[in-house]
């Protein structure tokens, strides 16, 4: 495949077969969400809205967009509740969507973290990270651990510009959290950091139906990964692992399966108390308990909740009252998860 260059974000108007005549034909898709052509263009139809940082008045919660590297365009969403005399801690979230699409200013990511800001009494900073195919891995995991290192440099030299947020914000109560390939990301720049966050001080990690992968399947992925009306499906699952992995990596490559080799190799890491949350009709529902399982093991602190009745993404896009009420749930239990 030639060197992938651009990235361009098209309007319903655009012409399918004038633009694929002009930048040939199509060498990767995933419906709706993404096509790479043979000259390295990649379109992103709008299929979910971006929207403003602008919230109801009713929620309490201010939220701005700042830019964090200007080299990059690597910029954040944050969500600040007001009217709290103590201080808060800040929950720093990365989206899902393969590594491939999703944005901070998605609509549902709006939603769903305003509310969950709101719920919890948490300061959340939403990272908008480069995505592959343009950006593969570890773009991803540099922009997550540059994330981080903003932080504490805002909390370290107390600018001006930052005090609207830096003064509410308990800085020694920070998590790494989120969902899907967002999860996979709060993962593994929480593996990177080490002592580089000092004084800041995290304490915990929160993953959301984390996107692992393997080049063995596993039995929920066999079941349930040809369904197309599922949020993710096999199909699309191995999709996103081929844009996302650098050349030449298979799905075992540590970045995709922290599995591979084991889970005695998870014992030499210094890994944040976890707490993993499964979706029950997810394809990747195994995997997640198998990474749960191996983590335990190794003598790592983990929890996990398996949700009844849902699939992938469930908090963020689906507004059935089984999912409104499981989202509730979610939302519950990582409020008691920060608070420990």
């Amino acid at each position: 495949m030639a060197a992938l260059t651009s990235s361009l974000r098209l309007s319903p108007q655009y012409n399918s077969k004038d633009y694929e005549q002009h930048h040939g034909f199509v060498v990767e898709e995933i419906e709706g969400l993404i096509k790479v052509h043979i000259d390295g263009h990649v379109e992103r139809p709008q299929i979910v809205p971006c929207v403003t940082p602008a919230l109801s008045p009713e929620l309490n919660v201010i939220s701005r967009d700042i830019v964090i590297d200007h080299v990059t365009n690597t910029w954040a969403r944050f969500y600040v509740p007001i009217c709290h005399k103590q201080k808060l801690p800040l929950l720093i979230y990365f989206h899902g969507g393969g590594f491939c699409v999703g944005s901070a200013a998605w609509s549902c990511y709006h939603e769903f973290l305003a509310r969950l800001s709101t719920t919890v009494e948490c300061m959340i900073i939403s990272v908008n990270y480069r995505l592959a195919p343009e950006n593969p891995l570890p773009a991803p995991y540099d922009d997550g651990l540059k994330a981080l290192i903003w932080v504490k440099n805002q909390m370290i030299y107390n600018y001006e510009a930052s005090k609207w947020w830096t003064k509410k914000c308990n800085f020694s109560s920070v998590f790494l959290a989120g969902d899907s390939a967002g999860a996979n990301i709060a993962y593994n720049v929480a593996t990177k950091v080490g002592a580089k966050l000092r004084p800041l001080s995290l304490k915990g990690l929160i993953l959301i139906q984390p996107f692992f992968g393997g080049e063995v399947r596993t039995v929920s992925e066999k079941c349930m990964g040809q369904s197309h009306g599922s949020a993710l499906n096999l199909t699309a699952s191995d999709a996103y692992w081929r844009l996302a992995l650098p050349s030449g990596a298979d799905r075992d490559h540590p970045w995709c399966n922290p599995l591979a080799k084991g889970y005695m190799t998870l014992k030499e890491l210094k890994l944040l108390p976890t707490l993993v949350c499964i979706s029950e009709t997810d394809i990747l529902k195994d995997r997640n308990l198998e990474f749960c399982d191996a983590l335990g093991k190794a003598g790592q602190r983990v929890e996990y909740v398996v949700y009844k009745g849902v699939g992938h993404a469930f908090q963020i896009l689906s507004k059935s009252q089984v999912s409104k009420s499981r989202t509730n749930e979610m939302m519950a239990r990582i409020n008691s998860f920060m608070a420990l």
